[in-house]
């Protein structure tokens, strides 16, 4: 999720308190991450089609938004952000039922919210029009539910999608990598976002790949507000 108007963060920050209100299934009713999803784009990744922008977790982006973009879900960047041309066909990342279209979940303008099996659900934010299902709706793997956005609104300034996998409450939130089947390391090789993780010099390795990252409760306390961060927090941090 990257950076977006003052607009865009009022409707986040206040759509998601209303919304999440259901306590937080148990891990006993999560399925475990086996590579059961695949990717929300068809084709081959590069330069004209989709890239891996900004990763899952504890990353230098959302570290220096810990306290305010990112502050209600535990200063952590809570999905995976995949850039893209506004209108590139958004695909089911699984078998499921379409939970919510528009629904109160913020990555405005519009939000797309399925509901897996295993007590999963997927969305897909910054999308560029409402999308074309309907609430109870069944949909397939790779089936195009939606054409994906940008965040400002502009079709310039940051087309992406944001991509989360949460529990059905909402309440918890996972690195959606060891779910998603695909070549990661390649994908982190290329794509228009700063690479990298904040450290902690008091334990430095911890965090600091793309599948060790941890999963994120809804308002619990910042995971990563360090005493001793490197990085240092530049000016105007938050």
């Amino acid at each position: 999720m990257k950076s977006r108007p003052l607009l865009s963060l009022l409707l986040l920050g206040g759509c998601v308190g209303l919304a999440h209100q259901a306590p937080a299934l148990p891990d006993r009713q999560i399925a475990r991450p086996n590579r059961q999803f695949g990717l929300p784009f068809a084709g081959n990744p590069g330069p004209t089609t989709w890239l891996l922008g900004q990763g899952y977790g504890n990353t230098l982006g959302s570290y220096r938004q810990r306290r305010s973009l990112y502050g209600n879900i535990q200063g952590i960047h809570f999905g995976l952000d995949f850039s893209a041309p506004c209108g590139t066909s958004v695909r089911a990342i699984g078998d499921g039922t379409v939970s919510e279209v528009d629904g109160p979940h913020g990555s405005p303008p519009h939000n797309l919210v399925i509901r897996h099996a295993g007590g999963l659900s997927s969305l897909y934010g910054h999308l560029l029009e409402r999308a074309n299902v309907r609430v109870g709706q069944t949909v397939k793997r790779g089936q195009v539910v939606a054409k994906s956005g940008d965040s400002q609104g502009t079709c310039v300034s940051a087309p992406h999608l944001h991509l989360e996998i949460r529990d059905w409450s909402h309440q918890r939130l996972f690195n959606p990598l060891p779910y998603i089947a695909a070549d990661w390391d390649t994908l982190a090789l290329a794509g228009g976002f700063v690479r990298g993780y904040e450290q902690d010099l008091n334990n430095p390795r911890r965090w600091q790949t793309p599948d060790d990252q941890p999963q994120a409760r809804r308002g619990g306390p910042l995971l990563n507000e360090y005493a001793n961060p490197w990085p240092p927090a530049p000016v105007g941090a938050r």
